[in-house]
């Protein structure tokens, strides 16, 4: 029995990575390709948002030289390149999808159109939105956000590499505690990093809930999608 019916699935492009420390690993392409392919066949309207850091981030090249503007929009691209990898996984999966661009090149992908993105939900095709939101300085935890509130997503599912969100970081802090549940008052005041403060304060106006989970635990997504207690859950108070 699904928890949630239309949910937003936010991939980092780190996640892609695996062991490497660039580009896209073709096991965990597959794998996530699998996983998401579970999500689907249990019914589920599923709508992904990916990153594109395993191969430009824009806000690290801005460190270098490179205008800040320039290097947003070179990692809007790197998104792009991740969102035909994770297409062509689901595809050999044999599940539809559709690859929607918010920066238009319509050789490789849609345009990002609200009301086509829904209809193809609810045809049953996973959706991609890549080009982040189309403008600079917004990160694609902000997307997720947006896209999720357009589409009439209930729920957000951020994909990490650990359990949850914790009260310090684990690798620095061995008393750090996983927090099951928190408010995104508090994610806010105490500077917790689960989303960038514009992709909580969007969430928080909008009601939409968050889950952050282990995505490298086979199994996870369908997980959370049945009900089980995982991960942190943010909403509201």
């Amino acid at each position: 029995m699904l928890r949630y019916k239309r949910v937003l699935l936010k991939l980092s492009g780190e996640a892609l990575m695996g062991g490497q420390g660039f580009g896209i690993d073709p096991q965990i392409l597959q794998d996530i390709a699998q996983e998401v392919k579970e999500m689907h066949a249990l019914g589920a309207e599923v709508a992904i948002v990916i990153g594109g850091g395993n191969i430009f981030r824009g806000i690290s090249a801005s460190d270098y030289g490179v205008d800040r503007v320039t290097a947003d929009y070179m990692g809007m691209l790197a998104t792009v390149m991740n969102g035909l990898a994770l297409q062509g996984a689901l595809e050999q999966e044999r599940v539809q999808t559709r690859l929607q661009t918010a920066i238009e090149m319509h050789q490789v992908a849609e345009p990002y159109i609200r009301r086509r993105a829904i209809r193809h939900l609810e045809k049953g095709r996973v959706v991609i939105f890549a080009g982040g939101n189309g403008n600079p300085f917004f990160t694609t935890d902000t997307t997720a956000s947006l896209r999720a509130v357009e589409i009439g997503a209930e729920v957000i599912l951020k994909a990490t590499k650990v359990d949850g969100v914790y009260s310090a970081d684990p690798m620095l802090d061995k008393d750090a505690v996983m927090l099951p549940r928190i408010t995104y008052l508090e994610v806010l005041q105490q500077g917790l990093k689960v989303m960038d403060s514009t992709a909580i304060s969007l969430c928080m106006d909008n009601k939409l809930p968050i889950i952050v989970f282990n995505l490298t635990v086979r199994g996870n997504i369908k997980r959370v999608l049945t009900g089980e207690d995982l991960g942190t859950v943010v909403q509201g108070g």
